[in-house]
């Protein structure tokens, strides 16, 4: 099994991301998990990444070349893929994925979750999304969700696809256990 990781390139503030970034690289190489994540050395990246080929997992960076030649590419991974753009970024770490986690990040971490989210939805694929809750990091986000959907621009089916745990071995349970929902149709008549 491999799991895409998104997660900041910024450690955060709070010491608890950078725990909770090495707690979920150590989990996953302990259940013989791949990582598969955007392939940088500082941040939550490199603490993931870091802390899971310290316990002898197998991770796999995938990288615009424009980042590697800001020299912020990972050097020890079990693999770096250098790629032409953050599309192709995307779309890669996607392929070689078979689920998604997202730990504390910014701009981009939203937006790589949303976007696998939103295939999950509408059945692109059939993948396990989740969110690692560090230190109550997503709280307000969840809540937010859970609004949406009460006020109808989420189904409570595709709100259910989104996994959120606040411990790795939990959220690897969980992924490992997810069964993707069967809608036969996304929209129907007479639904907005």
């Amino acid at each position: 099994m491999r799991l895409c990781v998104f997660c900041g390139s910024s450690p955060g503030r709070d010491p608890i991301y950078l725990q909770a970034a090495r707690d979920l690289g150590i989990a996953l190489a302990q259940n013989g998990i791949d990582l598969v994540y955007g392939g940088a050395s500082v941040g939550l990246m490199g603490a993931v990444a870091d802390a899971a080929l310290a316990e002898g997992g197998n991770v796999i960076g995938v990288m615009p070349q424009a980042l590697v030649d800001k020299e912020i590419a990972h050097s020890g991974l079990t693999e770096l893929k250098v790629v032409g753009s953050m599309h192709e970024r995307k779309a890669l770490m996607a392929e070689l994925a078979d689920g998604f986690i997202a730990l504390p990040g910014g701009i981009g971490t939203f937006e790589e979750l949303f976007e696998v989210w939103t295939w999950a939805q509408l059945g692109y694929h059939k993948k396990p999304c989740a969110i690692f809750n560090a230190g109550g990091f997503y709280d307000k986000l969840t809540d937010f969700l859970d609004e949406v959907t009460a006020n109808g621009f989420v189904k409570p089916i595709h709100r259910a696809i989104l996994i959120v745990k606040d411990e790795p071995a939990a959220l690897i349970d969980a992924i490992k256990a997810y069964e993707p929902p069967v809608v036969v149709k996304w929209i129907r008549e007479g639904e907005q």
